[in-house]
């Protein structure tokens, strides 16, 4: 793996790169899935949130899916969860996809931090590193960083609630850059979506480092070459050469 040079900043997407939902996606799939009868496997539902997660970033480029009407809504996460249940074999109709939607929802959940954060940003910021988050939440990045904590390992929270627009499109990475006091060419960006994380990060001119949590769902071939993959936080730190 060649070592990354040159980097006083670098910035983090949130959602599945430094955080999880709690219980798993794959434990609220199961749950509400089995509700109306139907029975999917964690490895199933690994691969269907990765198109799913596709389809939201391209909907996101286009325009912020949590802005839109209550009714647009439901349509997009109808066809969110059917995406969803055809990685794991499971074919219904729009209906049935938003009935199964409605009781993902339904299920209580909360958003943790991956192990490793507490592990590993304290090290970076140690090492000299000026770390941020960028997300596509529709909220400040204060509100966001005092909900999880985030002040502890992170220098600021950038979001598109802050920004009006949130990735791939550039405003939110040039605010990134403008809070880390950074030139792009100085900056990394470690995300987990090929077209918000990787495919945003090139176009504002940062070095993507793409992020996979789920190694039994391999998604090398939709990585653009020459793009970085890490699976863990402990892998950025050995791409910087630490």
């Amino acid at each position: 793996m060649e070592k990354l040079t040159n980097v006083k900043a670098i910035f983090f997407d949130l959602y599945n790169t430094l955080a999880r939902f709690s219980p798993s996606r794959e434990d609220i799939q199961t749950e509400a899935c089995a509700a109306f009868g139907y029975t999917v496997t964690p490895e199933g539902i690994g691969r269907g949130y990765l198109k799913a997660d596709a389809f939201m970033a391209a909907e996101n480029a286009r325009s912020q899916v949590q802005t839109r009407t209550g009714t647009a809504q439901l349509t997009f996460f109808a066809k969110y969860q059917r995406l969803v249940l055809e990685g794991a074999g499971v074919e219904v109709p729009p209906s049935t996809a938003s009935q199964i939607w409605q009781r993902v929802r339904e299920i209580p959940y909360d958003m943790a931090l991956f192990a490793d954060v507490a592990e590993v940003l304290p090290r970076l910021r140690s090492a000299g590193y000026t770390l941020g988050i960028i997300s596509n939440m529709n909220k400040s990045g204060r509100q966001l960083a005092q909900e999880m904590n985030l002040d502890l390992y992170a220098d600021f929270v950038v979001t598109s609630g802050d920004v009006g627009q949130g990735k791939p499109h550039s405003p939110i990475y040039l605010a990134a850059l403008a809070h880390a006091s950074a030139e792009p060419g100085q900056s990394i960006h470690v995300g987990d979506s090929i077209s918000a994380d990787v495919e945003g990060a090139l176009a504002a001119g940062i070095r993507p480092v793409y992020m996979n949590r789920y190694p039994d769902v391999p998604q090398e071939e939709i990585v653009p070459q020459g793009v970085p993959i890490v699976h863990t936080l402990a892998d950025v730190e050995v791409l910087l050469g630490l």
